[in-house]
């Protein structure tokens, strides 16, 4: 959109949202990262209009990198270490909810998984377990962006210049963030050593967040290739999503 005075901007629309609690949740943790230096987007109007929120945010420079390389990667890793402990003076920011036991709201379902197949089912079986194991939000006072993908990272010359799409923002663990982007560079071509490399960030996890984060977007991705894209779809993420799943 552009304003009167010629500036451009982004119009979003969230429907089945309050404005409120866009506030108080995801906005905040934008603005917290933002003036910490994290190239995340002002939020220059939010307005509710129905059962939406409607949210105009600053347009950042660059375009959304087609493939993640080694020094993105770099990039992307030292912001994600800016998101430690952000919001430990901020404890009304909603944590994380993995859903490893229970439906999220229209995501993370887990009957589809029962029904689909074995291998889903087998899946399923072993995210619910996990579930059992750990409590069923993320412990922590980190910002987490929680859709910490390339699709949402914009670059110009090879440096990050933006990270957009922060409306699922919460209070939790940053390292999340990290499981997230393993799952986003498998969604399309990666560079093998990029691969390698964020596999052995990820190695070095403590299992208490490596294993919850991992079966939350093994649950999400597998859930939402069911029930939205092709069976070749499915098996795809279930191939990464097998990887750690013991």
């Amino acid at each position: 959109m552009r304003w009167p005075d010629a500036h451009r901007s982004v119009l979003k629309w969230r429907p089945q949202s309050r404005a409120a609690d866009m506030e108080a949740g995801p906005l905040a943790v934008t603005e917290v990262l933002r003036l910490a230096g994290c190239p995340a987007p002002a939020t220059e109007l939010v307005a509710q209009v129905g059962h939406a929120v409607v949210v105009v945010q600053e347009l950042l420079p660059g375009k959304v990198i087609d493939r993640l390389d080694h020094r993105t990667l770099d990039q992307a890793l030292e912001l994600n270490q800016l998101q430690a402990d952000r919001l430990a003076d901020r404890p009304e920011i909603p944590t994380v909810e993995f859903h490893l036991r229970e439906d999220g709201p229209g995501y993370c379902l887990h009957d589809p998984l029962r029904r689909h197949n074995r291998r889903s089912a087998a899946l399923e079986h072993w995210i619910a377990a996990v579930g059992a194991d750990h409590p069923s939000r993320m412990v922590g006072h980190d910002a987490v962006h929680m859709d910490f993908h390339p699709g949402n990272i914009l670059a110009a010359g090879g440096s990050i210049t933006g990270i957009i799409d922060w409306d699922g923002a919460a209070r939790g663990d940053r390292r999340f963030d990290l499981v997230t982007l393993r799952f986003g560079i498998h969604a399309g071509e990666a560079d093998p050593r990029v691969t390698r490399h964020l596999d052995a960030v990820l190695d070095s996890l403590p299992e208490d967040i490596l294993r919850p984060a991992w079966a939350h977007m093994s649950l999400r991705m597998v859930d939402w290739a069911i029930r939205h894209f092709t069976p070749a779809d499915v098996e795809h993420w279930l191939d990464l999503a097998e990887q750690r799943a013991s």
